[in-house]
């Protein structure tokens, strides 16, 4: 009988140690950030085409949507991450292609190149920071990219930067539209097609981009979608 308040003891411990175990993971848990499906790899479907999407948080705005419009006719994949600027773009296209072979790709640099940057590399306003590049680089940057990309064999199209509002952070209104002069020169020299989403998003800016931010809302990003999705869909390979 002595041994029953211990006993009663043990068994009250082991019954409280999975609520502490819990307990303890529950912070950590709530911490964890799920992955974004944005960014997540695909698996081809045999037989379908395939199509690689290259761009800033603007084109991981309309993968999804793209894809969806897309499913049956082609395997849509992107770099798992924010493509960023052409500087990065250079750096990285060996990587973001990998060994598989491309039908169609479709890509933008623009947002990143024309930004403000502080010392600490935030966001900032142009008398407090920098221009990530001048026009005379992004060019040079945008005329290697292009360059590697027909390397591929595979249809290319060039999206045109979309709109920089009045008061976007870390930028100036109507810079997109300098860029994009580059970029149409660069890209008409090269005989690589243009699908004009600044014009897209201009007709109804008010209703498909956020105040004052460079960003789309979901309404706005299913609209990008539907012109990408459109201009892959006509350049896929009969199969």
């Amino acid at each position: 009988m002595r041994a029953l308040p211990a006993l009663l003891h043990l068994l009250a411990g082991s019954l409280l140690l999975p609520i502490s175990a819990q307990a303890a993971e529950g912070p950590t848990a709530a911490k964890a950030k799920a992955p974004n499906p944005v960014l997540a790899p695909i698996t081809d479907t045999p037989g379908l085409p395939r199509v690689l999407l290259i761009g800033d948080s603007i084109s991981m705005g309309y993968t999804l949507p793209v894809r969806a419009r897309l499913a049956g006719q082609a395997n849509v994949h992107r770099p798992p991450v924010n493509c960023g600027d052409t500087a990065r773009g250079v750096a990285s296209l060996e990587q973001w292609l990998g060994a598989g072979r491309w039908d169609v790709i479709h890509f933008n640099f623009g947002l990143h190149d024309l930004k403000y940057l502080d010392v600490k590399g935030q966001l900032a306003a142009p008398e407090q920071g920098r221009q990530v590049h001048s026009p005379a680089q992004y060019e040079a940057n945008l005329r290697a990219i292009v360059a590697r990309l027909q390397r591929t064999g595979a249809r290319l199209v060039f999206a045109t930067t979309t709109p920089v509002p009045a008061g976007s952070q870390g930028r100036v209104a109507d810079d997109a539209a300098r860029y994009n002069a580059v970029a149409r020169r660069v890209m008409a020299e090269n005989g690589v097609a243009l699908n004009d989403l600044h014009a897209v998003a201009a007709t109804n800016l008010a209703a498909l981009q956020r105040s004052a931010n460079v960003h789309f809302t979901d309404f706005g990003s299913a609209r990008l979608a539907d012109e990408v999705a459109a201009r892959i869909a006509v350049l896929l390979p009969a199969r």
